[in-house]
């Protein structure tokens, strides 16, 4: 059987597919809030696990928990 490896992440189960980079990566986006600047940060399985006031404060927070940081839009 031959695998393309460009498509080869379409057999993972969703569960496995949502776990990619859990260990490894953290989201952040704007949470939206009544005049102050909240960011939410999410795990890669979009579980949401912590929510700050401003953009560099979650980026520190998560480069301090040893993951990498990526925006989300």
């Amino acid at each position: 059987m031959e695998v393309n490896i460009e498509n080869s992440w379409e057999l993972l189960p969703p569960e496995e597919f949502a776990a990619l980079g859990i260990e490894d990566l953290a989201y952040i986006k704007p949470k939206p809030s009544d005049g102050r600047e909240l960011y939410a940060i999410h795990t890669a399985d979009g579980s949401e696990v912590a929510v700050v006031e401003g953009r560099d404060l979650a980026f520190a927070t998560i480069t301090q928990n040893e993951l990498e940081p990526l925006s989300v839009h």
